[in-house]
C-alpha cells in the first residue's frame, strides 16, 4: 500500500493549516495556557470534518431507527470493525491527521483521539438509539469534548482487577462513588464514559464484580473534575482526576440501559477501545519519527564541525539511516491498520499490542537519537526535538504500559 494522490493532497493541506494555525501557538499549548479544543474545532471546520461526521452520524442513526421499526434497507450491510481513527470511515484521513498533528503537538491529537476514538466510539458501539441521539452528534463534531475514564490511582495496568470505583443500585437508578486519574480531557470534558464495579451487597470480592459503563455529564451533583495535572510531556493534552461522591444516575446513564448487555460486561467494550487506542499509537509514533528525521537531516546538513557538515560523519549517517528504517517499519504498521479497518477485520488485541509496543519504543529511540544528534542544542526547548522526545516517551506508557503489551502478545501466541 502507498499513500494515494488524494492522501498526499490532504497531507499538504493539513501541513499548511498546522504551520499557519498551530505552530504559532505551540508555546502556549506546551505551557498549558491554551486548551486545544478551539484549535481542534477550527481544524474540523476548515477541512469539513465536522460536516462529514454529522452526515455519518445521521446516516448511522437513520439506519438504526429503520431496523428498530422493522424497515428494510436496500443499502449493503456495513462491515463491522471499521471506522478508523476518526470513527466514521475516514481511515487514511485519520492516520494522516494524526501523524501531522503529532509532529507539532501530540497532546492535541491525544485530546481529539480520546474524545472521538474512545468516548464517542464506546457510546456508538454500546449505547441505545436514544443514547446515541443524545450524545453522538455533538461529540463527533467536537462541539463537545468527551473523556473515557478507566484508570484509577491504585489500579494502573491492573485496570479491572484493581478498580475500586463502585455503583450500587438505588431504586430504578444507581449511586456512583470513587475516583479516576490520568484521564485525558478530564478537566474539561462535557461527556465522560466511566467504568465502575457493581456492588450487589452479596460479599462478592471486588476483583470479581461485574464492570458497568456509565455516561456522566459536566455539572452533575457529586461529580468533580480536577484541575489539569503537570506532566513530563503531552502538555497540550489536559489530563486530570475525577471524583464521584454519591453521584445519582438514572437507567439511561447506563450504556445500553441494561446490566446484561449483548456484548458482555464493561470489560469487553473497554478491550475494544484498547485495540483502537493501540493502533492509534502507531500513527502517533510515525509523526514523531518523520518530524525527528526532517529536523535531523536539515540540522546535519547545516551544522559544521571540524570544518565540514556533520552529515558527512558516519556515526551521524548511521543515526539518519536507522531513522529511515524505523519510518518504513512503522509506516507499514499504519498501512496494515488502515487496510484492516477498510476490510472490517480489526486486529486482535495481541496484534494491536505488538504494534503499539514496537512503534512506541521505536519512536522513543528515534527521538532520543535526535536529541543526541543535536547535542547541546537538542536539550534546549528552542529546537523542539526535546519536546518530541518527551512526547514520544509517553507512548510507552499511554494506552497501557509496554510491559502489559508484552504480556498480551505472549498470551495471544500461547493461547492460539
Amino acid at each position: 500500500m502507498q499513500w494515494s494522490d488524494t492522501d498526499e493532497m490532504m497531507r499538504q493541506a493539513i501541513r499548511e493549516f498546522v504551520d499557519a494555525k498551530i505552530r504559532p501557538h505551540v508555546d502556549e499549548l506546551e505551557h498549558g495556557d491554551m486548551p486545544p479544543y478551539e484549535l481542534l474545532r477550527t481544524m474540523f471546520t476548515t477541512f469539513g470534518i465536522d460536516k462529514m461526521a454529522s452526515e455519518a452520524v445521521a446516516k448511522m442513526l437513520a439506519k438504526q431507527r429503520a431496523r428498530e421499526h422493522g424497515e428494510s434497507s436496500d443499502e449493503p450491510k456495513e462491515k463491522s470493525g471499521g471506522g478508523g481513527l476518526l470513527g466514521f470511515g475516514q481511515e487514511s484521513l485519520g492516520a494522516i491527521l494524526c501523524s501531522e498533528l503529532c509532529k507539532v503537538s501530540m497532546g492535541m491529537f491525544a485530546a481529539m483521539g480520546v474524545s472521538l476514538g474512545l468516548a464517542a466510539a464506546t457510546i456508538a458501539s454500546r449505547g441505545t438509539l436514544a443514547q446515541k441521539e443524545r450524545w453522538l452528534p455533538s461529540l463527533m463534531t467536537m462541539e463537545k469534548v468527551g473523556a473515557w475514564a478507566l484508570t484509577e490511582p491504585d489500579s494502573g495496568s491492573d485496570a479491572f482487577g484493581g478498580m475500586k470505583t463502585t455503583v450500587r443500585r438505588d431504586g430504578d437508578g444507581y449511586v456512583l462513588n470513587g475516583q479516576k486519574t490520568f484521564i485525558t480531557n478530564g478537566p474539561y470534558a462535557d461527556v465522560t464514559v466511566v467504568y465502575a464495579k457493581l456492588d450487589e451487597g452479596d460479599g462478592t470480592p471486588i476483583r470479581d464484580r461485574k464492570v458497568l459503563p456509565f455516561v456522566l455529564e459536566k455539572g452533575m451533583d457529586g461529580f468533580t473534575q480536577g484541575k489539569p495535572l503537570r506532566k513530563m510531556g503531552l502538555h497540550s493534552s489536559p489530563t486530570g482526576e475525577l471524583f464521584f461522591d454519591d453521584v445519582r444516575l438514572t437507567r439511561d446513564n447506563l450504556l445500553g440501559e441494561t446490566e446484561e448487555h449483548r456484548s458482555g460486561d464493561g470489560r469487553d467494550s473497554a478491550k475494544a477501545g484498547f485495540v483502537t487506542e493501540r493502533l492509534g499509537v502507531a500513527a502517533m509514533a510515525l509523526g514523531v519519527i518523520e518530524e525527528c528525521q526532517r529536523l535531523c537531516i536539515d540540522y546535519a546538513k547545516n551544522r559544521v564541525l571540524w570544518g565540514k557538515p556533520i552529515a558527512e560523519h558516519q556515526l551521524i549517517q548511521l543515526k539518519l539511516a536507522k531513522m529511515e528504517v524505523a519510518r518504513i517499519n512503522v509506516q507499514n504498521m499504519v498501512f496494515q491498520g488502515i487496510e484492516a479497518a477498510r476490510n472490517g477485520k480489526p486486529p486482535t488485541l495481541a496484534e494491536a499490542s505488538a504494534i503499539k509496543w514496537y512503534s512506541s519504543e521505536t519512536a522513543t529511540e528515534v527521538a532520543m537519537d535526535a536529541v543526541q544528534l543535536f547535542g547541546g542544542n537538542g536539550y534546549m526547548a528552542e529546537y523542539r526535538v526535546e519536546q518530541l522526545a518527551r512526547d514520544a516517551k509517553s507512548l510507552m506508557i499511554y494506552a497501557g504500559s509496554n510491559e502489559v503489551q508484552i504480556t498480551q502478545v505472549a498470551r495471544g501466541l500461547l493461547n492460539g
